[in-house]
């Protein structure tokens, strides 16, 4: 069996590096169009592994209903909540928002999985997030858009990633990763195709596809369609199946580090003080997260 902490660590760099490719492939695309080209690509990838038999999935005779709830709130409506968000406000308020998530996991597994924090483990999770506050304040270089609804936006991505987390660790003693996987996937690309078509009035199906000629369009759809869709959320449904939510929620925030590191080490982007500290506290707060945790 693989080991839950290096599939979390795994999925964390794959997460970490797409940005780079989603930043590549918007000067072509719309959040949209990338979405639908990306869960489209994941779709087929599933189904194909599946009817080669490299993957079992069995979905008869089940609760399909907690698994259809699941997906609507992990890819629809994170995503939906994100991109609007992302668009509305500052990096610094979206990159904030987005390191909240671990601390709305822990709260809601209070109530609803009965995981009890240890007080140790509240502290780590906070340290965690202060990392990335360390790293995308930019030393104290914060710009704030004022109250709107990209907050809102964000806020409810926030939620979405903290319920997806809750439901994925209650649904995994019914259904394998796989089959979470699978259908998380199907329903992402349904909806994200529907969204791009309506957002690109007069534009068809073969119209976007068409956007596949172009070189970094190409490659961050099947990066984003392969890695950062099969591979990682088979990856969140496994690990968070194995550590329960809050731990597994912390590690969401070493792709920041990925990310940053990516930036410096592939697009020639700065490194400063604040990315060191940052990127130490969220460590920090990773392992005492789960060295710490009650259920360890």
């Amino acid at each position: 069996m693989i080991h839950p902490y290096a599939v979390a660590v795994l999925t964390a760099f794959i997460f970490g590096f797409s940005f780079m490719f989603t930043k590549g492939a918007l000067t072509y695309v719309t959040p949209y169009q990338l979405l639908a080209l990306r869960f489209c690509t994941a779709a087929l990838t599933m189904t194909l592994l599946w009817a080669l038999g490299l993957i079992k999935i069995n979905l008869k005779k089940r609760p399909l209903r907690q698994v259809l709830l699941l997906a609507l709130v992990e890819p629809v409506i994170y995503f939906i909540c994100e991109t609007t968000g992302v668009n509305l406000t500052t990096s610094s308020e979206a990159g904030l928002m987005i390191a909240l998530i671990p601390v709305f996991v822990t709260i809601l597994a209070i109530p609803l999985l009965k995981e009890i924090p240890h007080p140790l483990q509240v502290l780590f999770i906070l340290a965690s997030v202060t990392g990335v506050g360390f790293i995308v304040l930019g030393g104290g270089k914060f710009t704030s858009s004022g109250p709107s609804l990209g907050l809102v936006a964000l806020l409810g991505a926030v939620l979405a990633a903290a319920v997806f987390n809750i439901l994925s660790r209650w649904l995994s003693k019914q259904f394998r990763p796989a089959d979470l996987t699978f259908v998380m996937i199907w329903v992402g690309a349904i909806c994200f195709s529907g969204l791009a078509l309506l957002e690109s009035s007069g534009q068809t199906g073969a119209d976007i596809l068409a956007f596949l000629k172009i070189k970094e369009v190409r490659s961050a759809v099947l990066y984003l369609g392969i890695f950062s869709s099969v591979v990682a959320f088979f990856g969140m449904n496994y690990y968070i199946s194995k550590l329960g939510a809050s731990r597994s929620a912390v590690f969401a925030n070493l792709s920041t580090i990925v990310s940053v590191g990516a930036g410096i080490c592939f697009r020639g982007e700065p490194f400063y003080w604040y990315h060191l500290v940052g990127g130490a506290l969220i460590l920090i707060g990773v392992w005492g997260t789960n060295r710490f945790s009650r259920s360890a």
